[in-house]
């Protein structure tokens, strides 16, 4: 297995990008394998590490179907209710909280 390629920020060759490169320009990598890595130093960590895609064999993005859009609001509203009032927040609730900010305050009162 040959190693891949790497490039610091912003000096890899044209004909590169990352993920969300590709999804701006409407493509996805479509199954192919990472072309490159591009590595972001840091001073106190590892460094940043982004895989590049080759655009020329990118293909395009899928189109979102009808029932796509329907299972990808169904997980939004199950991410956005609360499971402990049952309401839809209105944000994604974060797992770290796992209940709303309603709910966290009554929490709170409960407990003084």
């Amino acid at each position: 297995m040959a190693a891949l390629p790497n490039y610091r920020w912003h000096l890899a060759p044209d004909g590169l990008a990352t993920r969300r490169q590709l999804r701006a320009m409407g493509l996805r990598p479509g199954g192919q394998d990472v072309a490159a890595e591009l590595k972001r130093p840091r001073r106190r960590r590892g460094p940043l590490v982004a895989y590049l895609y080759r655009i020329a064999l990118a293909k395009p993005v899928r189109p979102m179907t009808p029932a796509r859009a329907t299972a990808l609001a169904k997980a939004m509203l199950a991410r956005r209710t609360c499971p402990n009032c049952r309401t839809d927040a209105g944000y994604c609730i974060p797992r770290s909280l796992g209940m709303c900010g309603t709910c966290i305050s009554h929490e709170e009162q409960r407990s003084r």
